[in-house]
Parts: structure tokens; C-alpha cells; sequence
């Protein structure tokens, strides 16, 4: 048996390779879609959230938060926030910034009315409900 590898043996490998790879491919993402809706959490979407995502976005949120893994790192995940804190004081946290605590990371006062606040509560409130196979982790214990 001959240890040379030939052309054609390389070609078969490439070809066979990139089928393989394509068809896992295509099985894995045929297996996302036919998941993912009994995981995103949709079926809770209202005006509300709907709202509530609008001002987490007009007011840069994800600036400084990240929410289910993905935003910034300067200030805390908010993806659990809903289920650690509750909206009460979610709002009450909020409405007392910046807190005024010397040598501690400030959060701007947006001056929220309590409607825009009860939006991002229920924004916040749907992101904590996505399934999301316990990511990121819970580093908070």
C-alpha cells in the first residue's frame, strides 16, 4: 500500500469534507429554527415590552449593561435583574440615580416618567423569561 497521498485522494477529502460540513450544517440549523420558538420567550411580547426595548435602546443601556451576555461590562447583567431584584426596585433604583456614593460608578438620571419605567420593567421582566440553556452563567450565586 502506497503512503502517497494523491491528488485525487486530496480531492475526495476536500470535497467529501466540505458535503459533510455543509449537510452538519444544515441539520444544525434546521434544528435551531424548529427550537427556538418554544425558547425565545415571544408569545409575552406587548406594547409594553415592545416599549420597554425602545428605551433601552434610545438611552444606551447596553452602553454599560449587558443583558443575556451581550453589551458592555461596566455595570451590571441585567438579563436576571427582574428575577434578583424585583420591579420595585428596579424603579426605585433608577429614579434615585446617581446615588452620590464617592468612588462608586454612577448611573445618569434619565428622568423616567413612572409609564417609561413600568416599560422597562416589563422589558426587563420578558428578557428574564427567554430560555436561554442558563446563559450567561450566574457568577452572583
Amino acid at each position: 500500500m502506497s503512503a502517497n497521498f494523491t491528488k485525487s485522494m486530496a480531492r475526495n477529502v476536500f470535497f467529501g469534507g466540505g458535503v459533510f460540513f455543509f449537510l452538519l450544517f444544515l441539520a444544525l440549523t434546521f434544528d435551531t429554527m424548529k427550537v427556538l420558538p418554544t425558547r425565545d420567550n415571544s408569545q409575552n411580547i406587548t406594547p409594553a415590552v415592545e416599549h420597554g426595548k425602545k428605551l433601552w435602546e434610545t438611552n444606551n443601556c447596553i452602553g454599560c449593561h449587558t443583558l443575556l451576555g451581550e453589551g458592555a461590562y461596566f455595570a451590571p447583567e441585567l438579563g436576571n435583574v427582574y428575577k434578583r431584584r424585583g420591579p420595585d426596585f428596579i424603579k426605585a433604583w433608577i429614579k434615585g440615580q446617581p446615588t452620590g456614593v464617592p468612588g462608586r460608578r454612577q448611573m445618569p438620571q434619565f428622568n423616567l416618567t413612572d409609564k417609561e419605567l413600568d416599560d422597562l420593567v416589563e422589558f426587563l421582566k420578558y428578557s428574564s423569561e427567554i430560555n436561554t440553556n442558563n446563559w450567561p452563567p450566574n457568577i452572583e450565586g
